[in-house]
């Protein structure tokens, strides 16, 4: 599903990412670790089309993300990609049916099929009596869950999670790495995640171990 081949990043004089070459398939949980500085969220930023990269390819599903213009890389980023972020990053004055339903409706979705699906999503992540809070009245974990939401409203082809858990005390951060496993299990979500809780990267199915910007090692399951 995604290509990445010879992947180099500088920014200044500083050379963050050095010849990466990676591939992601459908339905994998595939966990990113190393120190601080190792070029993990930079690789992560380029996968999920935050970034681009000086030089090196990156396709999804065998499309050349680079060619695309500024317009259709947002439209794309919209459709296909989900992002989760440590900080929830919702918006502070909607509600949480509010915030999972701002992606669907900047894609130009009907609004009554997304409202109807951001509650179906919320009621299975167990937030069906959160629907009219704002984030102010909701537990660090619902905000993070219904960032979760907000991530899967457009049915994505792959979520990108950086740091998801780092901003979470331990049993809500085991809810959370719970959930994603169900989502791969139940709808071969697939995930790429920024951590550094070493509990959820065991859980992957595959953790590359980065160093001073390459992947240096790769751990399988099983």
């Amino acid at each position: 599903m995604l290509q990445v081949t010879n992947i180099h990043k500088k920014y200044g004089a500083l050379e963050v990412l050095k010849g990466i070459d990676l591939t992601i398939n459908t339905g994998e949980v595939v966990s990113i670790v190393g120190a601080s500085g190792a070029g993990k969220s930079t690789l992560l930023h380029i996968l999920g089309t935050l970034d681009t990269a000086d030089t090196g390819e990156v396709l999804f599903d065998d499309r050349n993300i680079a060619r695309m213009s500024a317009t259709e890389m947002a439209r794309f980023r919209n459709r296909h990609i989900g992002f989760i972020f440590q900080f929830h990053n919702l918006l502070p004055e909607f509600t949480a049916l509010e915030n999972v339903c701002l992606p669907g409706f900047l894609a130009g979705r009907p609004e009554k099929e997304v409202r109807q699906r951001a509650e179906e999503l919320l009621n299975m992540l167990h937030l069906s009596h959160r629907l009219d809070h704002k984030p102010s009245e909701m537990s660090g974990g619902e905000q993070q869950r219904t960032a979760v939401a907000r991530a899967l409203i457009n049915s994505p082809k792959v979520i990108f999670a950086d740091e998801p858990s780092g901003n979470l005390d331990s049993r809500n951060a085991q809810e959370l790495h719970d959930i994603f496993f169900r989502l791969r299990n139940e709808f071969n979500q697939t995930f790429v995640i920024v951590t550094h809780n070493e509990h959820l990267a065991s859980m992957a199915d595959r953790t590359l171990v980065m160093k001073d910007g390459q992947i240096v090692e790769e751990v399988r399951v099983g």
